[in-house]
Order: C-alpha cells, then structure tokens, then sequence
C-alpha cells in the first residue's frame, strides 16, 4: 500500500514539473530574473573568453518542492552550469565554472554574445521549460589575450608579424601581447649579439618574468586566462613558468613553434666562444634531456600543441642536426615529449613569421570552442633521447678586418657524411675549402647544401657537406669582407660525421651538489672495435664563465675525470679526443655534456643556523637597548 502511494507521488510531481511547474512558480514567469558574476561576486554584462562566472536565478514567489535550474547556453550542447532552488525558498546559485571558448563557435566564427536559457532538470523526465515567457540574459563576449614569447638571442619584434591593427591577430579581434613589448612591463633576457659576453637570464629567471608579464596583462585587462604562443627556446621557458611558476589555472593552452624539446646540438657552437651564457647551454641536449626534462614535465592540465619545420630532409643540407629539421632544430627534437606534434616544410626562423604557420596552425588552435579543450595529463618525467651525432672538436678564433685564418679538421676513413657548421658573431665571413686532395672545392647549395642564415637569432650562419669525403685533413680558409666590423668576428667551426669512429660520453651525476665528485667518462670505438687514444681533454665552462681545460686520464679507448665543482650554476663540458685509425689518419671526436650543481644541503643549513643565531643576538641586543633606555629614564623620573 505504502509503495502504491509513494509511485503515486512520484508520477503527481514529475507531471507538475513537466507541466512547466505552474502549481509551484504559479504564472510567474515575467517575474524570473537571471544574473551571472564574476569571480569576485560583481553581477556583470560583459566578461572575457575563459574568465570564471557564476549564475543565479530568482523567481517571484516560494517554490513548493526542491527545483533543480540548468543554464543553457547558445551553441553550446549541454548545460553549463545548474542550480536547485529548495523547497519554500525563491532563488539559488550556481558554482563557478570557466566560460574557455565562449569567444568562438565550432565553425570558427566569432561569438561575440551568449544567450543564457534557464530549464528545468528532472532526472527521470528529461527537461522541462521553465514557463512560457521566460526572459533570457544575454551578455557581451570579448576574447583572451594572446601571449608571445620569444627564443634564444631575440627579442619581442620576432613577433611584428603578428602585432597591432595590420597584424595576423587583430584579422580574428584577437589582442596580441609580445613579451617585452612595452605594453606591460617586462623583458626576457635571451642573450643579444649586441653584447654577447654578458649574462643572459636562465631559463628558470626568464620564467619568473615571464608569470610577471602574465601578471601584469591579467591586471591590465581583466583577462583570467591567456593562450601561450612560443618559439624556440621561449617554449622551455614557458614549460619552466607552468611547471614551477604558475599559481592559478591562468593558461588556456601551450602553442609550440619550433621548441627543441631535447635540445640542439647546433648550441655548441655559441657555447664554444663563451658567449650567450648560461642560455646556449641550457639549449643543448645533454642539459634539456638529462637536467631539464627531468625536472620540468608538470603541465597542470594545460594542453600543449607543437609544430616542427621540415624545410631539410636530406642529410647534407642540415649542417648540426639529424633530419628532418628546420635546420637547427630536428623533428625528433620537437618530439621528445609527450604531445601532438604537425610538421611545415619551413626553416626555424620561419616558424614564428610565415603566414602559412598561422593561417594553417595557430588560427585553428586559437579558435577552439567551448568543450574542445584538451585537460593535459602529467607525462612520466624525462624524454626521448635522440640518437648520438659525432663532431669533431669546436674551433674557435677570431679575425680583424682583412685577417684570414685557417683551420684543419681531419676526417677519418668510414666517414660517408661530413657536414659543417660556422657560428660567426658578424656574419660576415667567407669560406674556401680544399680536400684531402689539396684541391679547392666550390661550394653549390645543390651538391653541397650550402646555407647560409643572416638572422642573429639562429645558432649557426653558414652550413655545407659532403658525401663520401676522402679521409685526412681538410683546410677551411676563412676571410673576413667588407662587411666584417672594426672590431672584428668571433668565430666557431665544426664538424659532424655519419659513420667512422664513435665517441660516448657521460657524467656521474647530472644534478650534483656543490663539492660533489663528479666523474666524466669517454670511450673510442670503430666499428665496435676499441681504437687507441693518443690524447683527451675535457674544456670544463663554469657557471661564471670561466673555461678549465684538464687533460683526462686515458686508459685504452677509455678516459677519466673527476672534477669538484665548486660554483653552483650550469658546467658545460667537451670532451675532445684524438686517435689513429687503423690506417694512420687522425680521428678527431668531441662530445658535449653538461650537469648542473645544487647548493650544498650542509651549507645551507649551517647558513640558516648562523642567521638564527645573528637573528636572535639581533633580538637579544635589540631588547636590552630597550631595557636600558626604560630603566634610565625611570632614574631621571
């Protein structure tokens, strides 16, 4: 009898819901009243793409049962929010929720209004409307900013294509930010070829202005979220700012152009003359794979999207990186971590000016609607590994105006591939090259794939190879033109073999502390075959620059350092060899690793102690001055 009532109940109720709940609103309809807030409470007409709201709903008179309200929303499938107005009260709230997207409709245009529609949820009978005449609340969209951040030795304008009324942005009414634009404060320091001796930033103080800038347009325009648009190295610091700097849930995605995710190995070449310091070494591969990516894989639901440059796909076009690459940064660079990753036959400094890459990558991403946001899951900490390239050893000069220099570089018999890579400061210098034979060879973009790069901002300025080089030494003249500075051109060479001899190398430790051994270790082999070393040095760069060469003990094929850092920073390392094939020709190798100290734990804790102690003296000095202030004047009275 009891279940017979209850059911009977049951199916009274769900036909006063379906009904439009006339009984329990009774004919308030014009009376409904619809408000949303943001987040700090403040009932608004307009708010920004991805900004947190609430909303709530009043009706004229007491309800008579538990009322459940969701909030539709134009375009957008399910219910954005929901709210219960409980039996014998008028009104409820929702919770906050983000509004990412709301700016765009899956089709890509623009949604410049939203329309909110109230419904009754019943969980048994689907919805239903609430009263015929109900008033929707309509309110203004305006879209997130769009923050830039640019790489290695650069600076805001790599972005001019993308800023002000003219620019790629502005054709979507987006509103682009560059980081060092002046349009909020902030500036990265990446290195500048105007002084190249002096300090650049780390990636880990980039970072922290970089949250500052976010910050500051945050401040600015309202804005709660921004999109992240990067290129090259302004995609480690980005990483670094989500994993260790951001605080709020205020990135709404990471869009990646050309980031060297396992590092580039063209960064030696800079590292080599000590300048752009500590940033070419923290691009490099031994620092990004074992440092780096270790400690940086947070991604705090943020969704990350790459695109990688393919622009050179045969071997003896890309000077010092395997191929694919947009000729300093390989595709399995960009693809050492977890993400989806698109490829454009474009070179590295293409990436972040071409109209291709945002008509055909970036617009796509920036115009994700609502609901097709990726929440990112933390990969496991490290990455893929590439695969080792041998180099000889970096050479380095430098040549006044109507100077010439040369340098010899041996090439070793098995080699089938020898590329080379010049680093010059003024990008001024020419080249000849004679072979093993002695004669002369005219370099050809086609047969040799010579390259040569003018913009600053790349780790190399003229690359060529050969195929199958005949093995012994071969002379690299270089010569200064009209265009070399009264001061002259700084310049690095060096060369990368496929086949011949093969150099490993690693360090004991990647993260040691200060006064911590740290062992660095080589071995030489030829077609797995053990080869005699007759020399091996190890060129320690120290966090304050300054350059230790130590010759290594060698064993056989094998050789040996303990080093004792005793700065804490970043060390870069090159462990350059020499050895004899079986035929007598010079095998020249160098490998490039790197480690990065962390304060002495002992240290630390004896600082701290000794700063309690001062603090407390501090105190104790502090308080008998007062005493004896009080008791003094206590006398006079």
């Amino acid at each position: 009898m009891r279940r017979s009532i209850n059911a009977l109940m049951a199916l009274f109720v769900s036909i006063i819901i379906s009904l439009g709940l006339t009984s329990l609103v009774h004919g308030q309809a014009d009376n409904i009243k619809i408000q949303i807030f943001d987040k700090e409470g403040r009932p608004i007409t307009t708010l920004i793409d991805g900004n947190q709201v609430k909303l709530s709903i009043e009706v004229a008179l007491p309800v008579n049962l538990d009322t459940t309200v969701g909030f539709q929303v134009n375009g957008i499938d399910t219910p954005v929010a929901e709210c219960t107005i409980l039996s014998g009260k008028r009104n409820c709230e929702s919770d906050y929720f983000s509004t990412l997207g709301w700016f765009w409709n899956p089709d890509g245009t623009q949604q410049s209004q939203r329309t909110i529609h109230p419904r009754l949820i019943n969980q048994q009978n689907g919805e239903g409307e609430l009263g015929n005449q109900t008033e929707d609340l309509t309110i203004s969209i305006l879209s997130r900013p769009v923050v830039m951040v640019h790489g290695f030795n650069s600076t805001w304008q790599t972005w001019t294509n993308y800023l002000g009324s003219q620019g790629y942005l502005a054709s979507l009414d987006l509103h682009g930010y560059a980081v060092g634009d002046g349009q909020v404060n902030g500036v990265l320091n990446t290195g500048s070829l105007g002084n190249p001796t002096a300090r650049t930033n780390s990636i880990a103080e980039n970072a922290v202005i970089l949250g500052e800038y976010i910050d500051n347009i945050q401040s600015a325009t309202g804005a709660e979220k921004v999109d992240l648009l990067v290129h090259s190295m302004g995609g480690m610091i980005s990483r670094y700012y989500i994993d260790k700097i951001m605080t709020t849930d205020n990135v709404a995605q990471l869009i990646i152009l050309g980031t060297p995710m396992a590092g580039s190995t063209c960064a030696q070449l800079p590292a080599a003359l000590g300048i752009l310091l500590p940033a070419s070494l923290e691009i490099q591969p031994s620092y990004m794979t074992g440092v780096f990516n270790k400690q940086i894989f947070h991604r705090k639901g943020v969704s990350f999207h790459a695109l990688a440059g393919t622009k050179l796909l045969v071997d003896i076009q890309s000077p010092c990186t395997s191929v694919p690459s947009d000729i300093v940064v390989s595709v399995e660079s960009v693809k050492a971590i977890p993400m989806p990753v698109e490829e454009i036959p474009l070179l590295h400094i293409e990436l972040n000016t071409s109209p291709e890459v945002f008509q055909q990558f970036v617009t796509s991403l920036l115009k994700t609607p609502p609901g097709k946001f990726e929440i990112a899951v933390d990969p496991p900490a490290g990455s893929v590994v590439p695969s080792e390239m041998q180099f000889t050893k970096v050479y380095t000069g430098h040549l006044n105006p109507g100077e010439t220099g040369e340098v010899v570089i041996s090439i070793d018999p098995n080699v089938t591939v020898a590329k080379f890579a010049l680093y010059d400061t003024s990008r001024s210098l020419e080249v000849k090259v004679k072979g093993a034979s002695g004669k002369e060879i005219i370099l050809d973009p086609i047969k040799n794939g010579l390259i040569r790069v003018e913009d600053p901002s790349t780790l190399i300025y003229l690359g060529y190879g050969f195929k199958q080089p005949k093995p012994g030494k071969w002379i690299v003249t270089l010569i200064t033109s009209a265009l070399t500075p009264p001061g002259g051109a700084d310049y690095a060479i060096s060369a990368n073999f496929t086949g011949g001899a093969t150099l490993s190398a690693q360090v004991s430790s990647m993260v040691p502390q200060i006064k911590e051994k740290v062992t660095i270790s080589a071995i030489l082999t030829e077609e797995g075959t053990p080869v005699t070393l007759e020399s091996a040095q190890a060129s320690i760069r120290k966090p304050d620059g300054v350059m230790e060469v130590v010759n290594m003990v060698i064993s056989g094929n094998t050789t040996s350092l303990d080093f004792i850092p005793k700065i804490n920073g970043i060390y870069g390392i090159e462990v350059s060899i020499n050895a004899r094939s079986k035929d007598g020709n010079l095998i020249d190798r160098a490998a490039y690793l790197s480690f990065e100290t962390q304060p002495d734990v002992k240290q630390i804790t004896n600082n701290r102690f000794l700063v309690a102690i001062a603090g407390a003296f501090l105190i104790l000095g502090f308080g008998a001055i007062i005493w004896w202030i009080r008791r003094r004047v206590l006398k006079q009275a």
